[in-house]
């Protein structure tokens, strides 16, 4: 009972906080997001080529034999586009059944903490899901009542992991003399040596919509040199942080050196991280930095032989579990969501996945019969095992990815300073902790 007045006094408060802004903001059409109770509405962003694309066309199938008398709109949206509509999306009567959002305090905090979303915790001991979903792959699946992660109820399941790593030219790297690199200060070294042949070491981008690239390598510079107790400590809002401190002044500085030095390359301002793949797949740029959305992608496309290593001597590596199913408070079809979820988790959706490099949560890594596959996933298996994962940078506070983006697409262009962004991400991330804590 107490769980059912903590919702509803959420989702007065989540209502409230939206609709002044429902007026004017422009969300999906007006078929997008609404769902009835004859229709099953799935509303999701993954590009349907990627591995967990294809996996959930899977799910798909095995739902409709399941409920073939259920109407499916399967609707398939851009990750923009649901972080900036989704709290409208979700007002209202006619919304979907089962939506994936992005993780972490700054956006699905905020949908659990507003009363947006439905607490799962029943769900999670009737299927059984938190034996499949362990350890830090939990941490963004739960909020609590001020929509901090870390701990309190399930509003979100993941399907699947992530983790971020060097792509690379591997007849590029031949060509310049170099191999793969086991330490930061080679991996340097390499990069200069490409340089020197006329290869621009990393394809990047600093877009303010979608231009992740430079994010990543300034965060995997920082996470090189921090611990467990940094990264939480930052990611949870458990004790402040100083950023002109280590790891957080050393990484800074070390991804100005980078820019100056041209390992990202020029003129990134306007790039997206479509662009930097595109421009990686050429075979004109040694290495892209990404996680596994794209590992189905360069297997197919690449027309030169490639590889992958992760930053080398780095104490934790940036990665974390998938974006999430969540089920709306508002919601008409709730079991049906709930089957759809538990569908995506199955042994046979989540070999699928693992078959394409789509890191599955509950998939047999030994069941995959490409070996390059079958060590990637490994690799994420061991990096989680070890709890080196140090998440993403935009989780921690509000608004922090359209900040951060920002700021890169800055220093990217030369207009900012390691030492003036850090000061302003002192600033932007000081403000936002004192308000989330404050509630």
């Amino acid at each position: 009972m107490a769980t059912i007045k903590r919702s509803a006094k959420r989702l007065a408060i989540g209502i409230a906080a939206v609709a002044a802004a429902a007026a004017s903001l422009t969300s999906c059409s007006a078929s997008e997001g609404a769902g009835s109770s004859d229709t099953f509405t799935i509303l999701q962003y993954e590009n349907p080529e990627s591995a967990q694309g294809q996996g959930w066309q899977l799910a798909l199938e095995i739902f409709k034999k399941k409920h073939p008398d259920v109407k499916v709109d399967y609707q398939t949206t851009s990750f923009d586009a649901m972080r900036q509509n989704a709290k409208i999306t979700l007002t209202g009567d006619k919304v979907p059944d089962v939506i994936e959002f992005n993780k972490g305090n700054a956006d699905g905090g905020q949908l659990a903490g507003q009363g947006l979303l439905t607490p799962l915790d029943e769900q999670v001991e009737e299927y059984g899901w938190d034996s499949k979903i362990t350890g830090g792959m939990q941490a963004f699946a739960k909020y609590n009542e001020q929509g901090l992660a870390g701990d309190g109820e399930w509003y979100g399941v993941p399907n699947i992991g992530e983790y971020v790593m060097f792509y690379y030219n591997k007849e590029l790297f031949a060509e310049a003399g170099v191999e793969e690199p086991t330490t930061l200060a080679e991996f340097e070294a390499r990069m200069d040596k490409l340089i020197a042949a006329g290869v621009t070491p990393i394809s990047s981008s600093a877009s303010t919509s979608q231009g992740f690239n430079q994010m990543w390598v300034w965060y995997s510079l920082v996470a090189a040199e921090a611990d467990r107790t940094t990264i939480d400590d930052f990611m949870f809002l458990r004790e402040p942080v100083d950023f002109s401190a280590a790891p957080w002044k050393s990484g800074a500085e070390r991804f100005q050196s980078w820019i100056d030095k041209g390992y990202v390359g020029e003129e990134l301002g306007g790039l997206n991280f479509e662009q930097a793949t595109v421009n990686f797949l050429s075979g004109d740029k040694a290495m892209l930095i990404w996680n596994q959305g794209e590992f189905a992608r360069i297997r197919e496309q690449a027309t030169f032989d490639w590889g992958y290593f992760t930053l080398p001597g780095a104490n934790m590596q940036m990665g974390s579990s998938g974006h999430l199913w969540g089920v709306p408070a508002n919601a008409k079809n709730k079991d049906l969501a709930y089957d759809w979820i538990d569908i995506t988790l199955s042994q046979e959706v989540q070999n699928k996945i693992g078959q394409l490099g789509g890191l599955p949560l509950a998939g047999d890594a030994s069941t995959i019969e490409d070996d390059l596959t079958r060590e990637y996933t490994e690799k994420f298996n061991a990096l989680l095992e070890a709890d080196s994962l140090a998440f993403y940078p935009d989780y921690p506070v509000p608004g922090f990815l359209d900040f951060i983006q920002s700021n890169m697409q800055a220093m990217s262009n030369r207009n900012e300073t390691a030492d003036e962004w850090t000061a302003k991400l002192q600033k932007f991330y000081d403000e936002g902790r004192d308000a989330a804590i404050a509630g």
